[in-house]
């Protein structure tokens, strides 16, 4: 049996609100709290994923604009970063290789 959209998106929530470190809680969950409503399955399937990568990794890539190397979680960083007030992409200088 499949899970309805919306316990979907309400575990999604949880999980982006409840990681274990007050600053990706914050980060996470309050870009989740505005934008999840409006997911549809497949934007929810790549918040899940980005949900299941490690703090560390997270902060790099919202703090500094690192890329993953998965065009859909990059764009979905991308919008994480927007909302929190960063540019979308960071300066050319701080682009790692």
């Amino acid at each position: 049996m499949s899970e309805t959209l919306e316990l979907r998106r309400r575990r999604a929530l949880y999980r982006a609100t409840h990681r274990g470190s007050k600053e990706m809680d914050f980060l996470l969950g309050r870009y989740a709290g505005e934008a999840i409503g409006a997911m549809d399955d497949g934007d929810l399937t790549v918040l899940e994923r980005l949900i299941d990568a490690p703090d560390p990794l997270l902060a790099e890539c919202i703090y500094e604009g690192t890329r993953l190397g998965d065009a859909e979680l990059d764009s979905l960083l991308g919008e994480i970063r927007r909302f929190h007030g960063f540019p979308a992409e960071p300066p050319q200088e701080l682009t790692k290789n």
